[in-house]
């Protein structure tokens, strides 16, 4: 039975919210049957929401406003997908030599099951993956200091570029707020895509860890071009078909 109430109406809108708080995305289909209404009642209650700027309506569904937000929150966020590019990307983080990490909570769950290694530096510009790599054996961890960007609890700035750029990395793993397949990734503020931009830049590889949610998006500041990138990880399967306008310019995982 369809839900008409205004009180079941905002009970349901709640539910929403909490499904895109733990996934970071609402799909139309799987959110009418979990509560057990009609597609076209999940319509209204996402255009309501994002009336109210509380996400934004892609087709099938529904995605995260994309912003600032504190580590902690982020962390938090479709941690399932984290999960899975983690152990996709750990073949990728060599046993010596020097890599970098940005501060999303991608690459941060990446840096914290990387095991013992011989002999690997590893730089990064986030104080909670500088300490996730510092107990690890054989890991010499560098944190890159600078102003502190308090929307995202990251280090930016220019002396945090000029930290990043005194290294020479192997592979440079970085997330993005937003990625598209003709304009490249999109960050939500321009000092967290010069931090980006500065890894990148002294870095043989990059490889981008993004989950599904942010592919053909777009944030605030240009990141890096598809150009630049050498692979692209997702949890999806590497067969998928959200992942075909990408082939042609990345490694696809």
């Amino acid at each position: 039975m369809a839900i008409t109430s205004s009180t079941e109406s905002e009970e349901r809108r709640a539910q929403l919210l909490a499904m895109l708080e733990r996934d970071n995305i609402i799909r139309l289909a799987e959110a009418a049957t979990s509560l057990g209404v009609s597609a076209m009642t999940i319509r209204r209650d996402l255009a309501d929401l994002e009336s109210e700027g509380l996400l934004r309506r892609v087709r099938g569904g529904a995605i995260s406003v994309i912003g600032p937000r504190p580590y902690r929150e982020r962390q938090s966020v479709n941690s399932r997908a984290k999960d899975v590019i983690a152990e996709k990307a750990l073949a990728l983080v060599p046993r010596f030599g020097s890599v970098a990490f940005d501060a999303s909570t991608t690459v941060g769950t990446l840096a914290a099951r990387i095991g013992p290694r011989s002999g690997l530096v590893a730089s990064t510009n986030c104080y909670p993956t500088y300490a996730a790599l510092k107990g690890t054996p054989g890991v010499t961890p560098i944190l890159i200091g600078g102003e502190t960007e308090e929307s995202t609890d990251t280090f930016v700035g220019p002396l945090a570029v000029q930290a990043a750029e005194s290294l020479r990395y192997i592979r440079f793993f970085s997330s993005a707020s937003a990625v598209d397949a003709g304009f490249g990734t999109t960050e939500v503020s321009l000092a967290e895509a010069q931090m980006k931009r500065a890894f990148a830049r002294v870095s043989k590889d990059v490889v981008l860890c993004l989950d599904s949610s942010k592919l053909m998006q777009s944030a605030t500041a240009s990141g890096l071009e598809l150009s630049r990138v050498s692979v692209l990880i997702t949890e999806l399967a590497p067969g998928d078909p959200r992942l075909d306008e990408f082939r042609d310019h990345v490694e696809v995982r």
